[in-house]
């Protein structure tokens, strides 16, 4: 485990306050219904597993702003702006509230990371596989994918590489995917013009491998082309069997010509 591991959980509240209409205002529209968001979030933070310092914080948020926290390590309510500091005067009179919070470190942040620790340390292997989007015309660039599925943690490195020499440019980076099992997937794309020849290598790095996982890719001649080649291969087979048989039946009767001549003049 990592230094500075966040375990949080998250209490949202959405406060919504419409706008009625008054005497005078029947038949216009209200002005457009205000929204306040305001968030509560529990989070334990480790330095070194449970080895080193907890902290257990407990954080308000109004509109994206942090305005009062309690913080494990000071033990008491803080005023993060001006609107916490009514919040924070009024909690940190209640002496019952301030002992449960500094607890809250063991019995919260200690008790869940034990819990937690087995699915956390937990890996999986990427499947890597690569697929072709061939291009309209010649003139534009076909594209190369290279997905890699079912992996654990997040955050893993791609790299593209043409005949050995990594790729720089034409490349595309999709955002990663979460699936619903925790694994992740993420796809980057490759911009490029392959010809015959060319070797390309989708090399993937992750966490959960002890060495690269490399996929290569070689572009082949088209159905079109296969095609024109196998009728080539054809014609030239049953032309060579036609010319066999066509000298067969020439070196027969080159045989039977000097026996029917003699035939000819004895009678």
């Amino acid at each position: 485990m990592g230094p500075g591991l966040i375990l949080p959980a998250t209490l949202l509240l959405m406060v919504h306050l419409c706008l009625t209409l008054v005497h005078g205002t029947e038949g216009r529209l209200p002005p457009p219904a205000a929204r306040f968001l305001h968030q509560g979030k529990l989070e334990c933070r480790f330095a070194n597993g449970t080895r080193g310092e907890v902290r257990y914080l407990q954080r308000y948020i109004y509109d994206r702003q942090e305005f009062v926290r309690f913080d494990s390590r000071r033990g008491t309510y803080e005023a993060v702006t001006e609107l916490g500091r009514p919040e924070a005067d009024a909690w940190n009179s209640q002496k019952e509230t301030l002992d449960y919070l500094r607890g809250a470190v063991d019995r919260y942040c200690r008790y869940n990371y034990r819990a937690w620790e087995g699915i956390l340390t937990t890996k999986a292997q990427p499947t890597v596989k690569i697929s072709f989007t061939k291009a309209e015309t010649l003139s534009h660039p076909s594209l190369l994918i290279c997905t890699a599925a079912g992996y654990y943690p997040s955050e893993i490195n791609f790299k593209w590489l043409k005949n050995g020499q990594e790729q720089t440019e034409g490349l595309g980076y999709s955002e990663e995917f979460q699936n619903g099992d925790w694994t992740f997937m993420n796809q980057v794309m490759l911009e490029t013009v392959p010809e015959r020849g060319d070797v390309y290598t989708c090399q993937v790095e992750h966490s959960s491998l002890t060495e690269p996982i490399t996929v290569q890719w070689e572009p082949r001649r088209s159905d079109s082309a296969k095609s024109k080649v196998w009728t080539g291969a054809v014609g030239a087979v049953l032309g060579a069997v036609f010319v066999a048989v066509g000298l067969s039946l020439y070196l027969k009767k080159r045989k039977a010509l000097p026996a029917t001549r003699a035939t000819g003049l004895i009678s």
